[in-house]
């Protein structure tokens, strides 16, 4: 016990300062350090299908959807598909902030993988695939308000159920579903709740071990909270509980919501997230150890029973090494498919964008959006990508062809608060600008902050994002001399999603602008 204290500590420090431009949690020396994903990866879940790992993570009102990562030793992930485009509902269209697809869950039966989550206000979703670097089929499985977190289980004689929450009632419910999962056969009925011990549990993960049915929570809410298991011989209870996994003595707050998986070797990890302001919701990968019929999370360093997170730990025993990988950030535009790092605020269209009209570059035509005079908070063609490191620096080169006044293209970094740099049309010509704005339900609060005559269509623009959460903006236009932007700004998470970062193309007036932008590359140098 005292060998591996002695690491996470040394090692703590030594991951602390490595690798600032690019999170690498692979320490190349059998170790691995936390967070394994330094990005807003909410509500992990996982599984193992023979060497390959798959996991997937909540959206929200990002499109396209439930993004699938893919390992094949749980430290060194990449992005390899997602579950949906777009929702098939008419609110999407626009940034439906905070709804969306909330604590997805992923298993594999009987030769097919499915996704199970709900959208709160709108229903039960189920997506299956044989493959799941292809196309998911999507179907809604019960138009229904106010459950979350579905997650369904196979018995032994192949009954299907499905176990989920309540929507701020703090109660799990279980359900009959047919063999083939597409349809709820009961009402459901509670299983668990108990508001001294285990308030605002969420999140429930099903499996089945040894004769036990076991059900694995988070409580105590998301910034605070602990994980929890349950574990019953009868799949309707009554349940015993037990917290497995807690801050403890650690910086880690709030370890819990995710999931648990047994390698071929026979160990178990755990993989959770981490509340972390405006990087969102981090992931962090954890031993499990199972004692009399209960796991730990973690490991107890202090002896009280309940697990701890670890910051630097041996990696999981898969039988082989793989190469260092990590999730796709930089995009240089020459495929002929949107990169798999980027989202939309909403379900995207066509009309947004192009990968043909100037090859080798992104086109992002100038959309009409006229609402507070084009406020960010109700743009839905904004082009994102997660904020994957403590501190990095993102550049672009940018080609400006503004149609009307007002047109703007640029580099953004996007939360409840925002801020952008951007190349403008006025009446005189192109100006560079910067602005600042935060969400509000009744006054526009987009200021422009600082602006000045640009005498070019093309300029190169960066953002510096510094471990403090602060970020500063800079422009050029040969790419080796930058004019700094003397206003730093502070980052802010949006609706259950962390900050992100990326680009962005509008006409903030009632008429049409036939404007446009090309962005050679974009690049997290």
């Amino acid at each position: 016990m005292k060998k591996i204290q002695i690491l996470i500590f040394i090692f703590s420090i030594i991951g602390s300062t490595a690798n600032a431009q690019n999170w690498i949690p692979d320490l190349g020396n059998d170790t691995y350090k936390n967070p394994i994903l330094y990005a807003d990866y909410s509500d992990p879940d996982i599984i193992r299908v023979g060497e390959d790992f798959y996991m997937v993570a909540s959206s929200f009102n990002a499109m396209p959807g439930i993004p699938i990562l893919h390992s094949k030793d749980l430290v060194n992930w990449t992005i390899i598909n997602h579950i949906y485009t777009s929702l098939p509902l008419q609110k999407y269209e626009k940034p439906a902030h905070g709804e969306g697809s909330w604590a997805p869950s992923i298993r594999y039966h009987n030769g097919v993988f499915y996704v199970y989550f709900c959208t709160p206000n709108d229903g039960l979703f189920m997506a299956s695939t044989k493959n799941p670097a292809t196309k998911w089929s999507l179907n809604l499985v019960e138009k229904v308000e106010r459950w979350e977190d579905p997650c369904p289980l196979w018995d032994d004689d192949g009954t299907a159920y499905l176990i989920r929450g309540k929507v701020c009632a703090n109660e799990l419910y279980l359900h009959k579903m047919s063999p083939d999962g597409m349809k709820i056969l009961d009402n459901g009925k509670l299983i668990y709740k108990d508001l001294l011990k285990q308030p605002i549990i969420e999140g429930p993960k099903f499996l089945k071990k040894d004769g036990f049915y076991y059900i694995f929570a988070p409580a105590g809410s998301v910034p605070e909270g602990w994980q929890t298991a349950l574990r019953s011989k009868n799949i309707y209870g009554p349940y015993e509980d037990k917290i497995i996994l807690h801050q403890g003595n650690t910086t880690v707050n709030g370890p819990h919501q995710g999931g648990l998986v047994e390698l071929e070797s026979g160990e178990w990890w755990f993989m959770h997230f981490q509340s972390k302001k405006p990087f969102g919701r981090i992931v962090h990968l954890q031993p499990v150890s199972w004692s009399k019929g209960w796991p730990i999370f973690g490991v107890d360093i202090n002896n009280d029973g309940i697990g701890e997170p670890v910051s630097v730990y041996k990696k999981p025993n898969v039988g082989k090494n793989y190469p260092i990988t990590i999730p796709q950030t930089s995009d240089e535009f020459n495929d002929t498919i949107i990169g798999k790092q980027w989202q939309w605020h909403a379900n995207p269209k066509e009309s947004w964008f192009s990968l043909s009209e100037n090859k080798g570059s992104l086109r992002l035509f100038s959309e009409k959006n006229f609402t507070q005079n084009g406020n960010l908070w109700f743009v839905p063609n904004l082009f994102l990508q997660k904020i994957s490191s403590p501190s990095f620096t993102a550049k672009t080169k940018l080609t400006f062809k503004g149609d009307l006044a007002g047109d703007r293209s640029g580099l953004v970094i996007m939360g409840a608060e925002w801020a952008y740099i951007a190349l403008q049309k006025t009446t005189q010509g192109n100006k560079m600008v910067v602005y600042k704005g935060e969400k509000d339900k009744c006054e526009d609060l987009t200021q422009e902050l600082e602006s000045f005559s640009l005498n070019s269509d093309t300029c190169y623009l960066k953002v510096e994002f510094f471990d403090t959460n602060d970020f500063q903006f800079s422009y050029s236009l040969d790419d080796k001399q930058y004019v700094k932007i003397s206003r730093k700004f502070k980052a802010q998470e949006g609706v259950w999603i962390g900050a992100k970062v990326g680009l962005f193309s509008l006409n903030p007036n009632i008429q049409k602008s036939n404007g446009y932008s090309d962005f050679d590359w974009f690049r997290m140098e």
